[in-house]
């Protein structure tokens, strides 16, 4: 059975790609585009890995992030945070905060697919 990858972005252009690139190497992809119901997402969705945006409207990427780390269901879940806000400061708030990887955008299509594999186990 194919493994499913939630997608929280709320900008199309990254959702068409990343969805392109994923479903073509196999993997089922569903995307989200709200901050605020994120959480829910994830627990209704039970994603095999959740790639999570910095900047989304109604509640920021790392307060999801904490969320989820704070959750005994959620907490092992691996997250890809991708930003366009590549800042030091972020990254660190990001590791603090349990993220599994970090990537800034603009991105490589065969970067996120290698991470993907590898936070999946399938690298």
């Amino acid at each position: 059975m194919a493994k499913t990858v939630l997608l929280v972005e709320d900008e199309p252009n990254i959702v068409e790609a990343i969805g392109f690139i994923l479903s073509r190497s196999g993997y089922q992809v569903h995307s989200h585009g709200d901050g605020a119901t994120a959480v829910q997402t994830v627990r209704r969705e039970a994603p095999d890995m959740l790639i999570l945006d910095l900047m989304l409207p109604n509640r920021g990427g790392l307060d999801i992030l904490r969320d989820l780390r704070a959750d005994p269901d959620l907490k092992s879940l691996p997250v890809l945070m991708l930003t366009a806000r590549g800042q030091k400061k972020d990254r660190e708030q990001a590791e603090l905060f349990g993220v599994s990887a970090f990537m800034s955008k603009p991105f490589a299509n065969g970067d996120v697919l290698e991470r993907v594999r590898a936070l999946i186990g399938e690298a």
